[in-house]
């Protein structure tokens, strides 16, 4: 799977997997740095992520924000609503 394939779920569960070796102590100290590493990279997918939902929510928001429905329950947006 290539970096931009990965989905959050992908990237955070192999973060998780990294942090439960570490934790348990079956990584040696020449895996470590490899290990974090990885770890450095899948914090970067993972936010890229969520910063990208974030900024469509808040354009769908947005979008809602300016919507409103006519008498007719069309879909009136921006400054045409109804009188």
């Amino acid at each position: 799977m290539t970096e931009n394939t990965y989905t959050y779920n992908d990237a955070f569960e192999e973060l998780q997997l990294i942090v439960s070796e570490i934790e348990s102590g079956q990584t040696n100290v020449d895996e470590l740095t490899e290990k974090i590493r990885r770890a450095s990279q899948l914090i970067a997918i993972c936010k890229a992520k969520l910063t990208s939902s974030e900024e469509e929510v808040e354009k769908l928001l947005a979008k809602l924000a300016e919507t409103t429905v006519d008498s007719t329950g069309q879909e009136v947006t921006g400054s045409h609503e109804e009188e």
